[in-house]
């Protein structure tokens, strides 16, 4: 019983990772397709967090920490590029 509940969790997120896909092509602005793609990376944890339970393993627990990293990591440089049109600044002194 407890196995296919966690098949079924991995179908959801499958087809959730799909849906928010969608929004990643056909957004109406840069800032949707931003928040899209950070819930790809959290539906991707999800599912490798579901996938480690079901194969009863710790392997892929440093997957789940990268992709975290990751996600955030880029989050925060598109955030940045859609607020200043460049991700690192530098000074110039000329």
């Amino acid at each position: 019983m407890f196995e296919t509940i966690l098949i079924i969790a991995l179908v959801l997120f499958s087809v959730s990772i799909a849906l928010v896909l969608y929004r990643v092509v056909k957004g109406p602005s840069m800032p949707d397709r931003v928040v899209a793609l950070d819930s790809i990376g959290i539906n991707l944890i999800s599912g490798v967090g579901v996938v480690s339970i079901v194969l009863q393993t710790r392997a892929f627990l440093e997957v789940i920490l990268i992709l975290g990293i990751l996600a955030f990591i880029s989050t925060v440089a598109f955030s940045k590029f859609i607020e200043r049109g460049v991700i690192i600044e530098r000074k110039r002194d000329r």
